[in-house]
């Protein structure tokens, strides 16, 4: 019986060698206007494009690749006028796009947990910001958002929906461990090795105020800052130090134990008063949900001790990293003062502005968009603070709920654990999450890359663990 399907099949040939056609003549115009940078472009094109093949056939590379750029990407910019920040957005934002449209139903009903439920309701209200009549600009909203409330959505989406088995467990924490050493060691380099052209250039450029203090510095690493350099490595400290006490093989605590011990000097030597707060919060989490007591007990003893030395002697004061520790309790500290203060003039002007002043209206986003308003001109220095002073005291109650819900209901889900070396790495991540939300009062941490990706990432492992645990 005759059919038309080899017609079919020499209109598909001939379409294919059309194709072919256009990119040779593509390469060939590139290469003719920008000669050799074209063809390099070419050659820069290639790769890009077998990975975004992947990435959509595989829609979870998305959040590995977001992952694993989100350390050194702050670091690159200064070496190359790169926006490493807007790649990882797109990472995020075609991988939940694809996620939603390529996932099964059955892996959509993944996402109906509480952590899923309480940040979408963040994502509505701060999409509604955009229509915030207080709002000095609309551009402003585009850039911060991101960081403000969609990449938490991004992450746990991806996440939920792909994230099945332990191996992704493994992948997930060796890669937060492998960064973190390069980290730790690369700080510990610029402390006594020193800086290279390219550091000393982002410090003349007006970050020595704040970095070099004394005449000393405080590290940072290839982070965005020494505060955001300090909390990290306070984070991967508390978490690699619980894995590394907790169940599992001699070789497991060894690697986790050294990864801890050089982020907990990377901490130290940043300078970063407020990530104390990390291991000194999120410790006790650890130690009432692992269901130990006694370890509790002595956990709590050890750390009154290391408070009592730290706020009532002067033990290593002619330490300079000690110092900086130490300022962190004193309360006539003229840092934390001047915070105070600036709150307290926030305070007057969100009074009567319950929705705040918009999205990106005040810190970086603010100086860039609308310099001369008053909220660009007021330092909010804290995570908190910022989002007070952006979304208002409804806002900032709605965040807060968040963060509370995720964190007492995933206590609850730990608590009921049976697996001992499971229940301790979700322990660990939980009170690393409990942690860098106490620090975030401090500085601004929780928004910024790479700890929101390690934050909403482990708060999925922790959903996750339930389930493995089962």
């Amino acid at each position: 019986m005759m059919t038309n399907k080899p017609w079919i099949a020499q209109i598909g040939t001939s379409l294919k060698y059309l194709v072919w056609i256009l990119i040779g003549l593509l390469f060939s115009l590139i290469i003719s206007k920008a000669e050799i940078i074209g063809i390099g472009l070419i050659f820069m094109l290639i790769p890009i494009a077998i990975v975004c093949y992947f990435i959509y056939k595989y829609p979870i590379l998305s959040l590995y690749l977001a992952f694993f750029i989100s350390f050194p990407a702050n670091g690159l910019t200064r070496y190359a006028p790169v926006p490493f920040g807007l790649l990882i957005d797109a990472l995020l934002f075609g991988g939940v796009l694809l996620s939603l449209g390529k996932s099964t139903e059955e892996q959509r009903k993944s996402l109906k947990n509480v952590p899923i439920y309480f940040f979408l309701a963040w994502f509505g209200y701060t999409t509604l910001q955009l229509i915030n009549p207080e709002a000095a600009s609309k551009a402003a909203w585009f850039y911060a958002i991101r960081g403000t409330s969609f990449n938490f959505l991004f992450i746990m989406v991806i996440a939920f929906i792909y994230v099945k088995d332990k191996k992704h467990l493994n992948v997930f924490l060796y890669t937060w461990l492998a960064w973190s050493i390069l980290a730790a060691i690369w700080g510990i380099k610029q402390k006594f090795v020193g800086l290279d052209g390219a550091e000393n250039a982002w410090l003349a450029a007006g970050n020595a105020s704040t970095h070099v203090l004394h005449g000393k510095l405080r590290v940072f690493s290839f982070y965005s800052d020494a505060g955001q350099f300090g909390a990290a490595m306070a984070h991967g400290a508390l978490v690699f130090g619980i894995i590394a006490i907790g169940p599992g093989s001699l070789q497991r605590k060894l690697i986790f134990g050294i990864g801890a011990l050089l982020c907990l000097y990377g901490m130290a030597i940043s300078g970063t008063r407020g990530a104390l707060f990390v291991p000194a919060g999120g410790g006790m989490i650890y130690l009432i949900v692992n269901k130990n007591f006694k370890l509790l007990i002595l956990g709590a003893i050890v750390g009154a001790s290391v408070f009592g030395i730290l706020k009532y002697t002067y033990i290593g004061q002619g330490n300079y990293e000690i110092q900086r520790l130490r300022s962190a309790l004193d309360p006539e500290d003229a840092s934390l003062n001047v915070r105070k203060e600036n709150q307290k003039i926030l305070s007057r002007y969100l009074a009567s502005r319950p929705l705040g002043g918009g999205i990106g209206s005040s810190g970086y986003f603010g100086l860039r968009f609308s310099p001369n308003t008053f909220l660009a001109q007021t330092p909010t220095d804290s995570w908190f603070v910022r989002i007070w002073a952006e979304t208002g005291i409804v806002g900032l109650y709605l965040h807060i709920a968040s963060l509370l819900g995720v964190i007492l209901v995933g206590f609850w889900r730990i608590f009921s654990m049976k697996d001992p070396e499971l229940r301790n790495t979700m322990g660990a991540f939980l009170a690393g999450f409990t942690g860098i939300a106490l620090a975030s009062y401090g500085n601004s941490i929780l928004g910024q890359f790479p700890t929101i990706m390690a934050c909403m990432i482990s708060v999925v492992m922790i959903w996750k663990g339930e389930l493995w645990d089962k």
